[in-house]
């Protein structure tokens, strides 16, 4: 297997834009941070005077949400990949 270089994942970038990346599509259309406020309200998150992690940044949980609608990814795989993935943060 070859090994991705230095520059690698902005290559990779750069092609899923030339063919028409369908994330930066729905970025275009839906703007996702005028949910923040509301979003904000709706869960209450605490200061963070008491330690612990910090939260996830509820936008970011909002595009996994609806991208796990659009394509049909249950609820214990975006758990998996969400977890595996942003949980060594």
């Amino acid at each position: 297997m070859r090994q991705a270089g230095l520059f690698g994942l902005s290559d990779h970038l750069k092609r899923l834009s030339a063919y028409g990346d369908p994330l930066e599509e729905l970025d275009r259309i839906i703007d996702f941070e005028a949910f923040r406020p509301t979003l904000a309200a709706a869960l209450a998150h605490g200061d963070g005077s008491k330690g612990g992690r910090p939260p996830y940044d509820p936008v970011a949980m909002l595009k996994v949400l609806v991208l796990a609608a659009q394509n049909n990814v249950s609820d214990a795989r975006i758990y998996h990949e969400t977890v595996g993935q942003w949980g060594a943060r």
